[in-house]
């Protein structure tokens, strides 16, 4: 199901990132912190943007900001001076927040017109936006139903799928009352059937780019299932233009889940493929301990290989036959393999020395 293109962009960005159409479906993730205070923190802007950068290596396209303050809008725009990574504003109520976001290089503002108080707020928002070449995500959860809509859930009328759906082609029609075309739609529930059911309703009859996400989708685990679920069953369908995994969990293991889950529906190519074994009582390598230091090295390499981390030199190079570099060991002894052969034994200490080594030289 192919959707129209939008840019999300703003005054002085070069690296403007499209959204929809026959583009790539792009990684996003919240920031999990307030930003009030960067106008008088330097350690922590800077930090900042170091953070950002290594979620842009890993994979990730795009990064939301809470802004529920003037002080936000501030330092959200401090930070989108200095990034190449596109930034979006999350605004609530307050619509004089967005404006001041928008004075800065701001790619985007997340905004419903139900929630600012007037269609002439909203105009200024838009207007904005316009002059400024940023887009627009609409964001509906099932906590912002109309009332008559939740009535009609709950009286049997209608699904809470449906009202979600109805909830978002409500706050669409404003903009395309005002001609601005620039936006995307998010319908989110914590409930998977009811945020696939809801994606595919608006699917059918619209064609505005779909950010897909479970909201309050849990934990690291439980998040990782739901959000797995509902994303490969749209996305096989060719329905998602651009996705969040929601997890209470850090922003890391967000970007992490979501290039993982796009890799494996297809939508994603290239970089490292990491596979490790789950460990067992025939463990030799600590292969939890590695993996965890080396997850985010290889996810931010400009590499196109598979890595292997195994646990027992028993099946290590049997079972990552197909790496192209492989480690596996004993308690105190180490192998390194390439395509199932074995090439270096060294001690377990060394481990991360001579891996690192041998990833240069692929």
């Amino acid at each position: 199901m192919k959707t129209k293109e939008v840019a999300l962009g703003g005054k002085g960005v070069t690296n403007r990132i499209i959204i929809g159409g026959d583009n790539p479906v792009t990684v996003q993730t919240m920031w999990k912190e307030g930003i009030t205070d960067l106008a008088s923190n330097n350690d922590k802007l800077e930090r900042i943007l170091r953070e950002l950068n290594d979620l842009k290596l890993m994979g990730c396209d795009i990064v939301r900001f809470a802004v529920p303050d003037v002080e936000s809008a501030q330092g959200l725009c401090l930070i989108a001076e200095r990034t190449p990574m596109p930034l979006v504003a999350d605004i609530h109520f307050d619509y004089t927040l967005a404006l001041e976001c928008l004075k800065g290089n701001v790619a985007a503002i997340r905004i419903n017109p139900g929630n600012i108080g007037s269609v002439e707020n909203t105009r200024k928002v838009v207007e904005a936006c316009r002059e400024n070449g940023a887009a627009i995500r609409i964001g509906i959860n099932s906590g912002s139903l109309p009332q008559d809509l939740q009535k009609q859930i709950a009286a049997g009328e209608i699904t809470r799928a449906q009202g979600l759906c109805e909830t978002a082609v409500r706050e669409a029609a404003v903009f395309e009352d005002l001609k601005f075309d620039q936006y995307v739609v998010s319908m989110k529930s914590s409930d998977v059937n009811e945020t696939i059911q809801c994606n595919k309703f608006y699917a059918e009859k619209y064609n505005n780019p779909l950010h897909l996400g479970v909201t309050e989708a849990g934990p690291l685990i439980g998040g990782l299932v739901k959000s797995s679920i509902a994303f490969s069953t749209l996305l096989a369908q060719g329905i998602g233009d651009t996705i969040r995994v929601s997890l209470s969990s850090s922003a890391e293991n967000e970007v992490i889940a979501g290039v993982n889950i796009l890799k494996e529906c297809g939508k994603r190519a290239g970089g490292v493929t990491l596979v490790s074994c789950p460990r067992c009582g025939r463990i030799g390598f600590d292969v939890h301990s590695f993996v965890d230091r080396w997850q985010k090295k290889l996810m931010a390499m400009d590499k196109d290989i598979t890595v292997a981390v195994m646990g027992c030199v028993v099946n290590g190079p049997g079972e990552g036959r197909h790496a192209d570099l492989g480690i596996a060991g004993t308690a105190d002894k180490a192998i390194i393999f390439k395509k199932g052969k074995i090439v270096r034994t060294i001690d377990a200490k060394d481990a991360d020395k001579v891996f690192e080594e041998e990833l240069k030289s692929l």
